[in-house]
């Protein structure tokens, strides 16, 4: 499987029409630069929610923006959109931090906005993702780090058998609860993975 630009569906389709759209090069830019004048806030606002565009994902879009521009070929791997068909603008994001490192490893990331949570589209994305790594020769494991107090988050990666492997320190978001599972579904994690990103 290449990783391409195409959007990454379901694997699914009749369970969920949610798909992982790229965020366009152009509007990851802005949304990274914010949306100060009023041309560019009608083009946004018309992309996306105010959330996705409001500070609560800021930081989000400036580490995406810098990242595509040094390295434009993780652009495929990176945060998408969450898309409902059924909703005018995406719900969320969600993607890997980036492509597979030399082990093998993904790190999947996602957000709801909140207007949008409890209707399963976290639970979407990420068996969205899990399906992509899974079908990815060079993935074997994936990775999700979570805030100790994220409830919500911290039950649906059990549902998916990721297991504890460590912590680590984030700069923005503190500690952190280092978990994976492989990405076949049936390997265990090596206890040698015990590194983080």
């Amino acid at each position: 499987m290449t990783i391409t630009n195409a959007p990454w569906h379901h694997p699914q389709p009749g369970q969920s029409a949610v798909h992982l759209d790229v965020v366009p090069e152009a509007v990851l830019h802005v949304l990274a630069a914010g949306w100060t004048d009023a041309t560019t806030r009608r083009t946004i606002r018309r992309a996306v929610s105010p959330w996705l565009a409001g500070p609560e994902c800021a930081s989000l879009w400036r580490m995406r923006s810098e990242q595509i521009r040094e390295s434009p070929g993780d652009a495929p791997w990176v945060t998408r959109f969450i898309v409902d068909p059924a909703v005018t603008v995406p719900v969320g994001a969600a993607g890997f931090h980036g492509p597979p490192d030399a082990d093998g490893m993904v790190e999947v990331g996602y957000r709801v906005d909140p207007a949008h949570r409890r209707e399963g589209y976290a639970r979407r994305a990420l068996e969205i993702l899990l399906a992509v790594a899974r079908d990815h020769p060079d993935v074997q494991t994936v990775r999700a780090t979570v805030s100790p107090d994220n409830a919500a988050s911290l039950a649906l990666i059990a549902a998916y058998g990721f297991v504890e492997n460590g912590e680590q320190w984030d700069e923005e978001d503190g500690r952190e609860i280092v978990f994976e599972v492989a990405a076949d579904g049936q390997r265990r994690p090596s206890e040698d993975w015990n590194r983080t990103r």
